[in-house]
């Protein structure tokens, strides 16, 4: 192992600078030689690759987005596209990959890993929806990207006597959803892990405007459904004036927090670790606090448990 490449893919999430950074400069540390391949696996079809060094990651730490830019590929995804890549890899003489992203892009780091070429998975995915580890890179900043537009949000609400639909990202996880309505006080939390009955949100929002409660936060998990509809049919059965305010991509942007620039160096520098102790196709995760790596394919496999905990605490604090 002399030389090793790190490439981003999938979508951008708060953190992932700090990652790459991380393992660049393990690699550094441990005398090794380091490319970053840019866009992703579409970048390692087509060479679009570079040497890095120290520099290249100076004061990219709190910096969001992703240095080494990300793209989806499905040229990768063939035989074809597969052998392009491979070429490219002996071509460059590198000998590891480290794979930043979600869940297609581990199924890339299995091809390659299948195909011969030691590699290691990093988790890096706003919507914290890898079931194998408790917490991916960028969910913790999204979260807190969620709850300063709550703090403002409930500012004009209250100033109008609105009912506010916040729709966040998450098409088949609710986590950001569930998180930041916990945190940030939301009368409703929807998710799709869950069904929920219209009439029971506008019940609860008629009462809160009854004892004179003047701001109204429903959080809506974009996999749900069509929030503007909700905002139609709330209007219409309280009588109160309803807005929906769609977050988007403004999650996936911003410095990451604390909790995600350690997460990430701690598990840059693991995939580099692990790619010198001659494993592949493995990914990194967090339990507990603790890192482990588990084989990719065992890693997809796990079922993910909607905390129904947490869900049922946002109910209870919500009345």
């Amino acid at each position: 192992m002399k030389t090793i490449a790190v490439l981003t893919s999938g979508g951008d999430a708060p953190g992932m600078n700090a990652a790459i950074r991380a393992v660049v400069r393990t690699s550094i540390y441990k005398g090794l030689k380091v490319m970053g391949i840019k866009k992703g696996y579409n970048g390692l079809i087509n060479g679009n690759i570079e040497e890095m060094n120290l520099s290249s990651v100076a004061d990219i730490i709190h910096r969001g987005g992703t240095i080494l830019r990300t793209a989806r590929c499905e040229e990768f995804k063939t035989d074809e596209g597969l052998n392009k890549a491979l070429n490219v890899i002996k071509v460059f003489g590198i000998d590891g990959v480290v794979v930043i992203g979600g869940d297609g892009s581990f199924q890339g780091a299995k091809k390659l890993s299948d195909a011969g070429v030691p590699t290691i998975g990093i988790p890096g995915t706003i919507d914290n929806d890898l079931a194998y580890t408790d917490y991916t890179i960028g969910f913790d900043t999204a979260v807190n990207t969620v709850l300063d537009a709550v703090s403002k949000i409930r500012d004009t609400s209250t100033s109008h006597g609105r009912a506010i639909i916040l729709e966040v990202m998450g098409r088949d996880c609710g986590d950001i959803a569930l998180y930041s309505g916990l945190a940030g006080g939301a009368e409703s939390v929807i998710v799709p892990e869950e069904g929920f009955d219209i009439d029971v949100v506008c019940k609860k929002l008629i009462q809160g405007k009854n004892r004179g409660k003047l701001h109204h936060i429903i959080i809506v998990a974009e996999g749900v459904g069509k929030a503007y509809e909700f905002g139609n049919e709330i209007q219409e059965k309280t009588g109160i004036e309803t807005r929906v305010t769609v977050l988007g991509h403004i999650q996936r942007g911003g410095s990451p927090t604390a909790f995600d620039r350690i997460l990430a160096s701690k598990m840059g520098s693991r995939a580099v670790e692990l790619l010198l102790e001659g494993k592949s196709g493995r990914v990194i995760g967090v339990k507990g606090n603790e890192l482990f790596d588990k084989e990719i394919n065992e890693a997809l496999k796990v079922e993910r448990e909607f905390d129904r905990d947490m869900y049922d605490l946002t109910r209870i604090l919500s009345i």
